[in-house]
């Protein structure tokens, strides 16, 4: 079992090597880096490349630990009682299965994807730590241990918005997707667009990469921004010449709400196109 890329997704050789690495040592890949990146995007690739299910379990701030293993609704066994439901007398009817008992109870080795760990409360990744080590967890009110017998390949991705334990980093293998160069960028659209122009492409890359260059924004436009303004200067007719002989007392791109997602950093470049046509 080993990752080497898919036709849909251009994984650079550190990436291929991270994951591969963490396919061997049976550890989780934890990979960080901007958002559009490609992070989420990378574990719906490697279950294509080695054919196995893919299970995800989306974090928001409101996740608990606990939820990835089990849930039971004592609530609704009390309401079931009442109403004389002769379902109550077993248990495991109000047992909901999380997303690891899934990964660990698999009849083929799958994919988790642990998403965003770093949106959760601080104690999450450590209210993890035993499950994700040993692969097993109990649950208490069957009187039973859930324990994989395939080890699922689980990728953690997270986007750096808290510091995450030295003690679950310790039981990871990390990876940081860097920001892709003018040159796989220019490999990742033509897997987008694989008809496009090279010079529509050159001429589009130009402007992203001063967009992102700009001191003081906020928010730098991402590769998946990226794809999407190309998609509405194609749907538009915009063309490279367009491109090419824009304004540079304008500096903000056509279509820019594709590329620029705050209200800063549109005042922004308005400033600095105001300032363009005062020395002009």
């Amino acid at each position: 079992m080993k990752f080497t890329g898919t036709q849909d997704y251009v994984a650079t050789d550190d990436l291929k090597v991270a994951v591969n690495a963490a396919i061997v040592l049976e550890r989780p890949l934890l990979v960080k880096g901007e958002p559009g990146t490609g992070k989420t995007v990378l574990a719906e690739e490697v279950a294509k490349a080695v054919n196995a299910p893919l299970l995800t379990w989306h974090i928001k701030s409101t996740t608990k630990a606990q939820q990835g293993l089990y849930e039971y609704d004592a609530v609704s066994r009390l309401r079931d009682s009442q109403l004389g439901d002769s379902k109550v007398s077993d248990i495991k009817n109000y047992i909901k299965r999380g997303k690891l008992w899934e990964a660990f109870t698999a009849p083929q080795r799958p994919v988790l994807l642990i998403d965003e760990i770093d949106k959760a409360d601080i104690e999450f990744p450590n209210d993890l730590l035993l499950e994700l080590d040993r692969m097993e967890f109990h649950v208490y009110e069957t009187n039973e241990t859930i324990k994989a017998s395939l080890r699922p390949i689980v990728i953690i991705t997270s986007n750096n918005e808290k510091e995450l334990p030295d003690a679950f980093l310790r039981r990871c293998f990390f990876h940081y997707i860097k920001f892709p160069d003018p040159d796989t960028m220019g490999r990742i659209v033509d897997v987008h667009f694989p008809n496009i122009k090279k010079r529509m492409v050159e001429e589009a890359l130009r402007i992203f990469f001063e967009v992102r260059d700009v001191p003081g924004l906020k928010k730098k436009p991402s590769t998946s921004e990226l794809l999407d303004w190309l998609k509405l200067l194609l749907n538009e007719d915009i063309g490279p010449e367009q491109l090419r002989e824009r304004d540079p007392r304008k500096l903000i791109p056509p279509l820019h709400g594709a590329l620029l997602k705050n209200e800063q950093d549109v005042h922004l470049f308005e400033r600095l196109a105001f300032l363009s046509r005062r020395e002009v």
